[in-house]
């Protein structure tokens, strides 16, 4: 799927849900980006850890321990701390950020579809990774199928208001709103009534 990056995070709760993955490997680029994504998805409901290697042995060994159990949904992980994973029958792999080095998306897709099980890898591509997919197509020696974005929810995030100084009131500011009362609580949600655009891409995989 092609995908704005701001937007991707809410593309992937809503491909989980959707799909009733019990299971889902997301690979990210860096070890801060795996521990962001797994606070983010975490907050939307979905049980989810992350390995890489800032983490201890410990720390991993549990992770992957209440992955295979279904303890969490979600593993999310780097490249390298991903190497070595034994885990079978994993019915999707999603690459939330394409490799830098188009050998480890063969890898990474590798790991789902094992023993004739049926399985998918989806990627989600922003616009700044249009490099990288024709890399990894380059190497494939064909292009990945694409599919249509699909219509899903962006939950509202309200900004946050910054308190003008003591003793300095703003000129012709409105009056606070009183504690629990939201502001702009109503806009328009995402994607209603738009036409879905091109997206790329998902493999459905089955050996």
């Amino acid at each position: 799927y092609h995908v704005g990056k701001d937007h991707k995070r809410h593309l992937l709760v809503h491909l989980i849900r959707e799909a009733g993955w019990p299971q889902v490997l997301v690979f990210t680029r860096t070890k801060h980006g795996a521990n962001r994504l797994v606070q983010q998805i975490e907050r939307a409901g979905i049980a989810a850890a992350a390995i890489h290697g800032n983490k201890s042995q410990a720390a991993r060994t549990r992770a992957l321990a209440d992955f295979k159990a279904g303890r969490i949904v979600a593993l999310v992980a780097t490249e390298v701390a991903a190497r070595g994973l034994d885990i079978k029958e994993l019915p999707a792999v999603v690459n939330y950020e394409l490799p830098n080095v188009p050998e480890d998306y063969v890898h990474r897709i590798g790991r789902t579809a094992r023993a004739g099980m049926d399985g998918c890898a989806v990627s989600l591509v922003a616009p700044d990774e249009a490099g990288l997919l024709r890399d990894i197509e380059r190497l494939l020696r064909q292009a990945i199928p694409s599919r249509p974005l699909p219509d899903f929810e962006i939950p509202v995030e309200q900004p946050a208001t910054q308190a003008p100084a003591a003793g300095h009131p703003r000129s012709g500011a409105a009056p606070a709103a009183a504690d629990g009362q939201r502001r702009n609580a109503s806009r328009p949600r995402r994607g209603g009534g738009r036409r879905p655009q091109r997206g790329a891409g998902q493999h459905s995989r089955s050996r």
